[in-house]
């Protein structure tokens, strides 16, 4: 059975968010459990790779190529845990790809909103 742990602190950037999970996911693999995260991300930009360091932080390369939040870092440096594209997630990604698929015609000349398309 999967449980679910949630570290949440706003849009602040460096309050610790990401090494107090990367501690927790490292206590549970102490323990014996499987670990994995997923970090999400309130801002427009579609990853942080055009984002200033000075704001944000230093942007982390993941082995599939993915720039992502540095946190992803913490997390393989404390746990077993092996970042990928798809463990990194912002607004602007969601909204990127949702616009992609209006522009190809995928919603068949429907009003695209955010629900249910965003959402979704």
């Amino acid at each position: 059975m999967s449980k679910f742990i949630f570290v949440t602190g706003g849009v602040t950037s460096s309050l610790g968010k990401g090494l107090a999970s990367a501690s927790i996911g490292c206590l549970l693999e102490y323990y014996g459990l499987r670990v994995t995260f997923l970090k999400l991300d309130p801002y427009i930009n579609v990853d942080p790779g055009t984002m200033s360091p000075f704001q944000h932080g230093e942007v982390y390369v993941t082995e599939d190529g993915a720039e992502t939040d540095l946190d992803l870092g913490h997390y393989e440096r404390f746990t077993t845990f092996t970042a990928k594209k798809l463990n990194n997630v912002t607004t602007g990604a969601i909204y990127h790809r949702v616009l992609s698929k209006e522009r190809h015609g995928d919603y068949l000349g429907s009003t695209v909103q955010v629900i249910p398309h965003i959402t979704n």
